[in-house]
Order: C-alpha cells, then structure tokens, then sequence
C-alpha cells in the first residue's frame, strides 16, 4: 500500500458532480459493479482494467467498507493487466515452425496464408503460458473536500483512471493545478504574463 508508505509520485484531481444521497452504498455497488476481473479466456490478449483494493490487488469484494472506507477518505486502486507475447520470441519459435513445415511438405516457401495460420496457432499457444503484467495505481479520495490523489503522472494511466472513474462514480475527475489554490487573487494573471508565462492566463480565472 504504497499511498501509507514514503514519498509517491502523484497527480491530483476536483472532483466535479454532487454526491448522491446515500453514497456510501451508491459507491459499493458502483465499485463492485466496476471491481477488475480475469479475462475468462487464457488466451486473452490486450489489457484488462478495474477497481481492487489497495491492501491486495488480489481482493476485489468493496462490500465492507471498513476495507476501503476511512472516515472521509476512500481507498482504492486501479489494477491493469496486460498480456503479450514478446514478438522476438514469437519471431523465433514462427521461423522453426517453417522450416519444419518447408520440410514436412517438400516446399522451398510457406504460402501467406499457411504463415498466417501457424503464427496464430502458435500466439495462442504462447498466450496460454505466458503471465500478464500487472499494474496497480492508488487512489486517495477525500470524498467531503472533493479532492482525490492518483498514484502516478503518466498520461496513459492517469486517461484510463479518468474515463472508469467517471463510468463508476457519475463524477468528472478534472486534473488540479496548483494555480488553482490562486484562483481569485486580484492582478495574479496580469502578474503572470508580465513574467512570461502568457499560457496561464486561461487557467487563473
């Protein structure tokens, strides 16, 4: 649970939208609703994403809230799954199988399409025994200030984070600057712009 632990690379976010009555129970269904799931293929390939608890990606169940629920902050994270074949090895185990195709039927050449098939039987193949790489990103939401922290500054986790998020909850997430803690402050943009930093002026209203 890294958020409890040390320094943390975070960005930080508003959350746009009312609480509706009652959220607490709004938000375990929400959460369950949206919990991450296995892939029910072996051979899945691409990625799979959802909610998890943050004591242990494994644990997915949000209906006690004691677990993830801490007087105003919640607790939770996103977990990513992602499974591919390394395409070197792919390259490699492919290239044996055509030779020992070339061989078994006399051919110099494997035509186009038999190619095809022997590398989608054999991705298959691979898929089946090949672990996928998991990702966890925490999230720190201060439900009654209306503030919430996401454990990394990527761009690609952070898109994904925004879009389940606001699937879940009916809530926008919008990103927060820190200008936003001088929002009102008389002749703060004309200062700004006297310094140069004329791509601030529509952010400090």
């Amino acid at each position: 649970m890294a958020i409890l632990k040390g320094g943390l690379s975070v960005r930080r976010y508003r959350i746009i939208g009312e609480l509706p009555e009652g959220f607490t129970d709004v938000f375990v269904d929400a959460l369950n609703t949206n919990q991450f799931r296995e892939p029910q293929s072996p051979t899945h390939k691409g990625e799979a994403s959802g909610w998890c608890q943050v004591h242990n990606l494994l644990d997915v169940d949000f209906s006690d809230v004691n677990l993830w629920l801490y007087n105003q902050y919640a607790l939770f994270a996103l977990r990513v799954d992602k499974k591919v074949v390394p395409a070197r090895l792919l390259r490699a185990h492919l290239e044996k199988r055509m030779q020992a195709w070339c061989s078994a039927n006399n051919r110099p050449r494997v035509p186009a399409a038999v190619k095809e098939e022997l590398r989608e039987a054999l991705e298959q193949e691979m898929l089946q025994k090949t672990l996928p790489r998991v990702q966890t990103f925490e999230v720190c939401w201060h439900q009654n200030d209306g503030w919430l922290l996401f454990t990394s500054d990527s761009e690609l986790p952070n898109e994904r984070f925004q879009k389940l998020f606001l699937r879940t909850f009916a809530l926008r997430a919008v990103p927060w600057s820190p200008l936003d803690e001088l929002v009102g402050t008389v002749g703060l943009p004309e200062a700004l712009v006297s310094l140069g930093a004329t791509d601030l002026r529509g952010s400090v209203r």
